[in-house]
């Protein structure tokens, strides 16, 4: 397991797939963009003022020989993605003029280039924010239908076992609809990730109506709703975390459980727990954590941490790749 990203990388050289990162003024995605083009990882689009670009190339050395730049400005796309975006925001309020200015931001012009098929993912947050970052992805890709909400995963990686965590880094406080998306969606996002089978738990303080609490509640609603939804997944709970993941528990306290303590996905009912609980095992447990990884969208637009580094970006970019294509 702890070859995991070498075997994404790996994936990811086979599907031949095209990225764009907007904070292209960042030297560390200069950087990474030399790295994933080198190692064949992905074709890599540079998002941004080629002026500085290239200036910021020549700084620090980098050679940018088969990367590409996608200026906003000097694009023979702008009018047509300013006149698509202006359709799919006037009903909002936006004017054209303000259409204009969006698409002159390399954030929105690298997601427009995504919704259009020019690119199959996108991955930022170098140096722009996690909400302008979900902004972008959220007004010019958007949600499919059927999905309520736009969360994130972590990719925890342990020495003998990989398990994605949910949300822990967007939604405050879910509701029952919103958790059962989150669910779904996570659940999917295991099996491009991993090529394994995703068991997915919902976790609670209760396991299976051992307390009673409105808390309880909405976590029970939630499995009830995804399995609703998704009847093929091998999805469970409410349950405790012990019970999610020992087996020895779980015949105890959850017999005849589809997961059966065997869980590798693991659904948080708030932000306060899913947060605690990854930075916990990231530190007490030594797992290496990828994420915020952005979820529930119609193509692939992820965040990074602005403390990011060069690998960070190239793992980002590989993982975009495998999870964008299916």
């Amino acid at each position: 397991m702890a070859n995991l990203i070498e075997d994404i990388k790996k994936k990811a050289q086979k599907l031949k797939k095209h990225i764009v990162l907007p904070d292209a003024a960042d030297e560390r995605a200069i950087q990474a963009a030399r790295i994933i083009t080198d190692e064949k990882i992905a074709e890599i689009s540079l998002v941004g003022s080629e002026e500085a670009i290239r200036s910021k190339a020549q700084q620090i050395g980098a050679d940018l020989k088969g990367v590409h730049i996608a200026d906003p400005e000097k694009s023979d796309k702008y009018n047509d993605f300013t006149q698509i975006y202006y359709n799919l925001r006037k009903e909002k309020g936006i004017q054209l003029e303000q259409a204009k200015a969006a698409m002159k931001q390399s954030l929105f012009f690298g997601a427009m280039m995504v919704r259009e098929g020019i690119a199959d993912g996108s991955v930022a947050g170098s140096l722009s924010t996690t909400g302008d970052v979900l902004r972008a992805g959220i007004q010019v890709v958007g949600m499919p239908p059927g999905n309520s909400v736009v969360s994130s995963f972590f990719l925890m990686v342990l020495p003998d076992k990989v398990y994605l965590y949910a949300d822990c880094g967007v939604v405050p406080d879910p509701t029952a609809e919103q958790l059962a998306d989150i669910t779904i969606s996570t659940a999917d996002n295991y099996k491009k990730i991993t090529g394994d089978t995703p068991l997915t738990a919902l976790l609670s303080f209760s396991t299976k109506g051992s307390a009673s609490h409105p808390l309880v509640d909405k976590v029970q609603k939630a499995t009830a709703l995804a399995k609703q939804k998704r009847p093929d997944l091998i999805i469970d709970g409410e349950l405790q975390g012990d019970s999610a993941i020992v087996p020895s528990v779980c015949a105890k306290k959850a017999p005849g459980s589809p997961i059966a303590g065997k869980a590798n996905v693991l659904i948080f009912p708030n932000l306060d727990a899913g947060n605690i609980a990854y930075k916990l095992t990231q530190r007490l447990a030594g797992a290496d954590a990828y994420g915020p990884i952005i979820q529930g969208l119609k193509k692939p637009c992820y965040d990074l941490s602005r403390g990011c580094s060069v690998s960070d970006i190239v793992s980002m970019a590989a993982i975009n790749v495998v999870a964008g294509a299916f």
